[in-house]
């Protein structure tokens, strides 16, 4: 019984219990006076109770809501569209149709009252700019309606749900370079040749003169278009990118965080070996290990966002025991590039040891003092400049084009 007259006359129901009162306190005082109107208006509101519910009731039959998400991956910056269309098929209009396609994405507003005329639609477009990336829900569709006197709410939930993951933003980095594992292939571009070598490095069109031998035939059914193989002069390194997401080395708050930097810059390192045609992998660890193996191409670049879209620093496991764990995948043809804002010189050791073995090491160090009152990055920086380890440091407010050239270095240039 009480459960039932709070849900009757509940914060969200305040007009009801207001009109409730009202008409306990004129027939009391009619009784009370013998004053006939107010017993005349106690009737008038009486009687407006059951036709406000009437007409919110009604307001939600013969009603039908769909909702277009076109957008199901996208990247900070772009803009989430979709379309959400109301279609009434009553013989009288809709009035204070109130329609929310509710989402857990930052910045997201879709709730717009509508009226719509008898059997007719209306629709309209929701844009929402991406702002932080991560994975996000979104829908069912809501549909709330109200008699005109605000008194009763009914709310229906069309549709299902959806889910949309939004990537981190990347920068280009075109002056980044990292140690090479001296391999013939190790320039900044791949050579192509037109000879059979055991490397092939991708396809291209047919072009007359190319032998048949060459023709991919998987890759031409795919496009209509005969595809022919192409082949690299010379091997070149795997580069693995290893983001440190231990939640001991944290600091800041929101897109000013060494998260989010860290995040970023290992996005922006992923895409930029793809773009130069390399092997490129990734290992985080994180809520747990991922590992992404090296491989080329755009799918390896879109496998490597999706992973970063939701890591955050939950680990619990230290930078060095993550390198000493997964050495067995260094070897003496990997380029090593490590992200870290732990200023703990503790993984050091595992960076001198893989360096002995000859992986070739780069660190990125993301000064935590000037994202909160942290200990500064200097002295880890020293250190592993002392170690011939080519360091980049980068600070709060940084053009990451800028900080991630070798002018930022504390060695000399390897050369290419």
């Amino acid at each position: 019984m009480v459960r039932r007259l709070r849900i009757w006359f509940g914060p969200e129901r305040r007009t009801l219990t207001i009109i409730v009162v009202l008409i306990a306190l004129a027939i009391f005082v009619a009784s009370a006076t013998g004053f006939w109107l107010l017993f005349r208006l106690a009737y008038v509101l009486a009687l407006a109770i059951p036709l406000a519910w009437v007409i919110a009731w009604w307001n939600t039959r013969h009603l039908e809501a769909h909702v277009e998400r076109r957008t199901s991956r996208s990247q900070v910056g772009q803009q989430a569209v979709e379309i959400i269309e109301v279609r009434n098929h009553d013989l009288l209009p809709k009035v204070w149709i109130e329609v929310e396609d509710p989402s857990t994405m930052p910045g997201h507003h879709s709730r717009r009252v509508v009226i719509v005329p008898s059997r007719r639609t209306r629709s309209w477009v929701v844009e929402t700019r991406l702002v932080r990336r991560g994975l996000y829900d979104w829908g069912p569709l809501k549909v709330t309606t109200s008699d005109p006197f605000g008194i009763f709410r009914k709310t229906r939930r069309l549709g299902g749900r959806a889910q949309l993951l939004v990537y981190p933003p990347v920068v280009e980095l075109p002056h980044f370079v990292a140690p090479p594992a001296n391999l013939p292939g190790e320039g900044r571009f791949r050579k192509r040749t037109y000879y059979v070598t055991p490397n092939a490095g991708g396809v291209r069109e047919y072009q007359p003169g190319d032998a048949f031998n060459r023709i991919h035939w998987r890759s031409t059914a795919r496009t209509g278009e005969l595809m022919v193989k192409s082949f690299e002069l010379d091997p070149s390194s795997d580069i693995w990118v290893v983001l440190d997401l231990e939640g001991r080395v944290a600091a800041g708050e929101g897109d000013d965080s060494t998260e989010e930097y860290g995040v970023r810059i290992a996005a922006s390192l992923v895409r930029h070996y793809i773009n130069l045609n390399r092997p490129a992998g990734l290992i985080l660890f994180g809520r747990g290990l991922e590992i992404l193996d090296p491989e080329r191409g755009p799918q390896q670049l879109t496998r490597a966002l999706e992973m970063l879209a939701t890591a955050h620093n939950a680990g619990d496991v230290p930078l060095g025991s993550v390198l000493m764990q997964e050495q067995r995948r260094f070897g003496r043809h990997t380029t090593l590039v490590v992200v870290t804002a732990s200023v703990d010189d503790e993984w050091l050791t595992a960076a001198q040891t893989l360096g002995q073995r000859g992986v070739r090491m780069a660190a990125i160090l993301i000064d935590p003092s000037t994202f909160a009152e942290r200990p500064s990055s200097l002295l880890l920086y020293g250190q592993l400049t002392a170690s011939d380890i080519m360091t980049y440091v980068v600070s709060k407010g940084d053009d990451l084009s800028v900080a991630l050239s070798p002018s930022h270095t504390g060695v000399g240039v390897w050369p290419e």
